[in-house]
């Protein structure tokens, strides 16, 4: 894992197109804004997991996958 040290409104930089900006640290939260094409995919790693997951069962139990979309709104 690459650990590096950033203040807010500094950025890093992930292959040629994906940008990752600080954009407030206020106690042990840290906010940060992502840009980054159309056809990445960015989720955050709890909705992603749930996601894997959900479509996974689908797979195994059904001709069903999830979207998303359908993954969020049931968390929500």
């Amino acid at each position: 894992m690459l650990v590096l040290t950033r203040r807010a409104n500094q950025s890093i930089i992930i292959g040629d197109d994906v940008v990752v900006t600080v954009l407030e640290v206020r106690g042990d939260q840290v906010r940060i804004g992502i840009t980054a094409p159309r056809n990445v995919t960015v989720h955050r790693e709890e909705v992603y997991r749930a996601l894997h997951e959900a479509n996974e069962d689908a797979a195994t139990n059904s001709d069903s996958v999830f979207t998303e979309e359908e993954i969020t709104t049931s968390n929500a």
